[in-house]
């Protein structure tokens, strides 16, 4: 069990213990008491658009918690300083992107500065006292404001933005992270590795969006891609997958709604978008109700809590599927429903993948030990002999030279002396057989 999940374990236990102390009755946990009404009207326009709350069972999930004591990371372009909204969800931020300010909290990019606060308002919106206006999935979590910036927007590469974002997020107390952005790369920068190996590490749920296909994105991309994290596909209205706001691939684990979404922008105006950046937020909010409803479950068991709860998508059946995952989100069954725990993440093991497809440093070869043969003795040379006149044949030079040639030149002389002899006797003939004139 990761340091997190035995901190929430200890502190349950602890609580028992001192209820056993002070009235002598078994150990056995007191269920967590059921929270009072969320501030929620129906009626209010803004709230009636949030087709997710009942579709996706958040409403009913609040009956069980709205996401108190748990902390969710975005990582975006910076969450807006809107009271409304907001008020005192973000509890902390920090920029990594060189151009935003060191609390993280004014928009990076001219195009894409309103992305972050879309985001968060998705995820743990407050809402207004009298139940109207935007409201997120997990409006008690508090919120950790870390902005980067994408292309030029950022004085700072972006493969370096990544993993010094992630480690600030864990270092800062994050129990779920949000990355509502992709590559289009399948491969990420090896710095990567250790970045989200340090959040994994630390019992922290990584959830990323899945990317668009209506934005150029085909083909799912990292940090989709990496093994361990909570992929999110988008579907429309009618819990059919989205052609537009969402990609496929076989690493997507779950589906939220990514079309007809609502969000607050930097300076607060309600504005409609779509996208897997909002169905990534939607998700991650439902990771910090499980969060909050079971604080003894670790990072892995929350993500099998989201996906073994999933409202199964009719004519598909070999799952994960590439365009649903497991299924659509049901937060409810997610927060309430029996599930048996598992031991290891089932989004995969980084730390595997890295010992597999990650070359190693390559260490020094050991230098091989050399044993000394013994060779026997060579037998004793020939005695030298004297040497000869040499305007005498040797006996090499008879046996291999003299001697072949004698024996090949006198047979050659004798055949040629034989048909000189013979071309005689035939042109002798001759004269005599020709007739007189």
């Amino acid at each position: 069990m990761k340091l997190k999940a035995m901190l929430r374990s200890t502190v349950a236990v602890a609580a028992v213990a001192a209820s056993v102390l002070l009235t002598g009755a078994t150990a056995t946990p007191t269920p967590p008491p059921t929270p009072g009404p969320v501030p929620d009207d129906p009626t209010d326009p803004v709230r009636a658009s949030e087709y997710w709350l009942d579709g996706a069972g958040i409403r009913e999930a609040w009956h069980t918690t709205r996401g108190e004591g748990v902390t969710i990371a975005i990582i975006d372009t910076g969450i807006g300083k809107v009271p409304s909204v907001f008020g005192d969800a973000v509890v902390d931020g920090t920029d990594v992107s060189g151009s935003g300010t060191p609390d993280g909290r004014t928009p990076v990019g001219a195009v894409d500065g309103d992305h972050g606060s879309w985001v968060a308002s998705l995820a743990a919106g407050r809402g207004k006292a009298d139940g109207t206006g935007m409201i997120g999935v997990a409006p008690e979590a508090n919120l950790l404001s870390i902005s980067v910036g994408f292309g030029a927007a950022a004085a700072v590469p972006f493969v370096e933005q990544v993993p010094a974002a992630i480690r600030w997020a864990v270092d800062h107390g994050a129990d779920v992270i949000n990355m509502s952005f992709t590559t289009n790369t399948l491969d990420w920068d090896e710095s990567w590795d250790d970045a989200f190996l340090y959040a994994f590490e630390h019992d922290v749920v990584v959830v990323v969006a899945a990317g668009n296909r209506g934005s150029g994105t085909d083909v799912i991309g990292a940090p989709a891609t990496i093994p361990g994290v909570l992929t999110v596909g988008g579907v429309d209205q009618t819990g059919t997958a989205s052609v537009e706001a969402s990609t496929q691939g076989i690493t997507i684990a779950i589906s939220a709604p990514s079309e007809g979404l609502r969000g607050i922008s930097a300076d607060g105006k309600l504005e409609w978008w779509r996208g897997t950046s909002g169905a990534a937020p939607i998700v991650a909010g439902a990771a910090a109700l499980i969060r909050s409803a079971h604080p003894d479950l670790d990072a892995a068991n929350v993500i099998n809590r989201i996906i073994q709860t999933a409202l199964p998508v009719p004519g598909v059946t070999d799952l994960p599927d590439p365009l649903y995952g497991y299924g659509l989100l049901d937060a409810s069954a997610a927060v309430t429903a029996s599930v048996p725990l598992v031991d290891e993440n089932p989004m995969g093991d980084l730390a595997e993948w890295v010992r597999l497809y990650r070359r190693a440093d390559a260490e020094p070869a050991p230098e091989p030990e050399i044993t000394p043969v013994q060779i026997d003795p060579l037998p004793a040379a020939d005695p030298p002999t004297e040497p000869g006149s040499p305007l005498l044949p040797s006996v090499d030079s008879l046996r291999y030279g003299t001697l072949p040639l004698i024996a090949l030149t006198v047979p050659g002389i004798l055949i040629a002396l034989g048909v000189t002899a013979a071309a005689r006797r035939i042109r002798s003939a001759r004269k005599q057989s020709t007739p007189a004139p």
